[in-house]
């Protein structure tokens, strides 16, 4: 059945005689009523039965019935121009599509007065709920009109701890990243980080490096003197601290690098010592930035932040709404972690052993300059 010659559309009982369910289960599927338990057999074929017929929830009647707009607010500073983080606009997005909502987003650049204004906008359109994101992990100051409707910090954390929070968990994925190079075979393992760890508002940089502290103890390895340097997190970094370390007398032969931007400078610093990659020395490293770190040359091995789940879970909060049954961060201002997966590409090898490879190497002296 289609829309043609239908003038007024299908309707509710035409997508239930579709589906062969009950008028009532399409109305509690298609919006995402809570505390309602369908298979996702059922879900499936009430939302495909809508999807073929063309069906559209009335969300004039969702204002009038439950108080709120058909919308999701969605509120970030850089978000939707960083490089990799539109994948949590993409995971909000469907999430917030298949409760029969739209993602209200808006881009704040910073800008504290368009964030106030934004936000006072969304209020007034009655929005169900806001998701308020940061750019990269780090604790933030959070308005005080976020305590008006269910809200949910993402990407980051909430300073005061009123509002639950959704992020990476930085301190496995430094843990991993580092256990991979262990599993290699490689024992004097560097670590060039993104920031000074003992920034409080940088847990990303103090996650990664616990990792990698307790994946050496782990193994019974204490870390060399030298080997755990603070970076910036830019190609700049990775490469004047790769050529620090390379110049030790005792060099490592892995790194792992806090970001794939950091890794792609520990790449150049590494070829202009005609070292390879990873032959004579492995390079692990964090974010899977989709325009680097496949394209690099061989592709990095690295951890995926996961945006899509990230932003698919903070809208499932929102719709849970605060204090919800079986909601683990709810209403609660906990942090619920996300696991960043490991992406196998060909940056990883067992150590080079041989002589030459052990050998301190400094970079003629042209190379030096800043």
């Amino acid at each position: 059945m289609s829309r043609a010659g239908n003038r007024t559309g299908p309707t509710m009982h035409d997508v239930a005689a579709a589906a062969g369910v009950s008028q009532a289960t399409v109305s509690l599927v298609l919006n995402d009523a809570a505390g309602t338990r369908f298979s996702e057999e059922t879900r499936h074929r009430v939302q495909e039965a809508a999807r073929q017929l063309g069906y559209r929830t009335n969300a004039h009647a969702k204002v009038l019935r439950g108080g709120v707009a058909g919308m999701i607010g969605f509120v970030g500073d850089f978000v939707a121009t960083a490089p990799f983080a539109g994948k949590i606009i993409e995971g909000a997005q469907a999430r917030a599509w298949e409760a029969g909502l739209l993602l209200l987003t808006v881009n704040t650049g910073g800008d504290k007065a368009l964030e106030e204004s934004s936000l006072e906008t969304m209020l007034s359109y009655k929005v169900a709920g806001v998701v308020y994101a940061g750019m990269y992990h780090r604790v933030l100051e959070v308005p005080e009109a976020l305590g008006e409707v269910p809200a949910v910090v993402l990407n980051s954390r909430d300073r005061s701890g009123r509002l639950p929070s959704i992020a990476p968990d930085e301190e496995l994925g430094g843990y991993t990243a580092t256990k991979r190079l262990l599993d290699a075979g490689h024992r004097r393992i560097a670590m060039i980080n993104i920031g000074i760890p003992d920034d409080v508002g940088l847990p990303a940089a103090a996650g990664r490096r616990a990792g990698y502290l307790r994946a050496l103890a782990d193994a019974g390895i204490a870390p060399g003197p030298g080997l755990l340097r603070n970076g910036e997190g830019e190609v700049r970094g990775g490469y004047a601290n790769t050529l620090e370390l390379m110049a030790l007398n005792d060099p490592p032969t892995a790194v792992f690098c806090a970001n794939d931007r950091t890794a792609w400078g520990a790449y150049q610093a590494l070829d202009s010592l005609g070292l390879r990659v990873p032959d004579d020395v492995s390079v692990v490293g964090f974010d899977n930035q989709e325009t680097l770190a496949p394209n690099l040359r061989p592709g990095l091995t690295t951890l995926e932040l996961p945006f899509v789940e990230m932003g698919r879970r903070a809208v499932e909060l929102v719709l849970a709404g605060p204090g919800a049954a079986g909601s683990r961060a709810a209403g609660s201002g906990r942090t619920e972690l996300f696991e960043c997966p490991l992406i196998e590409r060909q940056s990883v090898a067992p150590p080079n052993e041989s002589p030459n490879s052990r050998r301190a190497i400094h970079p003629p002296q042209e190379r030096r300059k800043p």
